[in-house]
């Protein structure tokens, strides 16, 4: 009797695993959006020593629930970092609101989701635009780059994270 239990109970284990691995398993669907993600452009491809490229940052909610919290960073890439002779900073920071552009605090390397402002709703974005200045003595024929890494908090306290994330890379170009 003890031998006849063993058999059915590994059938139905058998049994049980194969369903389960061939189709009773609900599929993720490709087509899925991220709970949120994160995109960037720049309004320029080109510089020049002294010249200035504003960056964006678009976050966009994908969730059924609002955005409470971001945290972001941003980090020069690898060849950006190899060409010391490329000298820039970031000197401002507005977030696009309805009522136009308002002053955002920080411009980096970390911490940027503050920026971001109040509440991502469902279904929405927010754009963070950073102004990259070149130097007036930077060097030339060089392409400055960054990435960045961001996670967000959703009101029903579920959370997501990217990256790295590539911003459009800007090449800084001789007169």
């Amino acid at each position: 009797m003890r031998s006849t239990q063993l058999r059915r109970f590994a059938l139905t284990s058998v049994l049980a695993l194969g369903l389960a691995l061939f189709g009773l398993a609900p599929a993720a669907s490709a087509a899925d959006p991220a709970p949120a993600d994160l995109t960037f452009a720049t309004d320029a491809a080109t510089t020049t020593p002294g010249g200035t490229v504003n960056l964006s940052m678009t976050i966009t909610n994908h969730q059924t629930y609002d955005v409470w919290f971001v945290y972001q960073t941003i980090e020069p890439t690898w060849l950006t970092t190899q060409r010391p002779d490329l000298k820039y900073a970031f000197t401002g920071c507005t977030l696009a609101t309805t009522a136009g552009a308002v002053p955002c605090a920080g411009t980096g390397p970390t911490n940027l989701g503050p920026n971001y402002g109040s509440t991502i709703p469902p279904g929405q974005s927010r754009t963070v635009t950073l102004t990259l200045q070149v130097a007036a003595d930077s060097g030339c024929n060089g392409n400055i780059g960054f990435y960045s890494y961001y996670y967000a908090e959703f009101s029903d306290s579920t959370s997501t994270s990217g990256g790295p994330v590539y911003t459009p890379e800007t090449r800084v170009l001789c007169a």
